[in-house]
């Protein structure tokens, strides 16, 4: 007998997705120095899964691009995410995903921090710590039925 699984947010409020950036000819052009900006990262995070829904980050409302902060030139990038309840259980996975995604896309120079958007979530300070601790991080990726749920949460789907 399969187990069966539990919603926390049963009806969650479905958001319109943001147009997809155009490129121009200096977006494709290596010769062109293009400093990373907050469209390009949240352009990385947005199509990640929900964990829970068959839906995006994005179209939870979980991530947005005002919530994205971005310095090129000190390599620093800060995700703020709004999980969909104030008790989603989810909430570390969804920053783990958030945090994986930007640690497989970025250059190592970037120093990568993901957070939960203050006063939006029960524990957000024990997952924020959990987050922010490249130990914790770095245990919970060697975990293969952890890293599975994450790669799931990042295998790109059609929209």
């Amino acid at each position: 007998m399969s187990e069966e699984i539990q919603l926390q947010n049963t009806n969650p409020f479905i958001f319109h997705r943001m147009e997809d950036r155009l490129l121009t000819t200096c977006d494709e052009d290596e010769d062109v120095h293009d400093p990373i900006d907050d469209r390009e990262i949240f352009d990385l995070i947005r199509s990640i899964n929900d964990p829970e829904h068959p839906l995006s980050l994005e179209e939870l409302n979980v991530v947005e691009q005002v919530r994205v902060k971005v310095n090129d030139a000190e390599g620093m990038v800060g995700i703020e995410f709004t999980p969909t309840i104030p008790h989603c259980s989810m909430a570390t996975l969804i920053g783990l995903s958030i945090k994986v995604k930007l640690l497989r896309s970025l250059p190592d120079r970037f120093k990568i921090d993901v957070h939960i958007t203050p006063g939006t979530h029960a524990t957000e300070n024990d997952v924020n710590k959990q987050l922010a601790d490249k130990e914790r991080v770095a245990a919970a990726l060697e975990n293969s039925q952890l890293l599975e749920v994450v790669n799931q949460c990042l295998t790109t789907r059609s929209v």
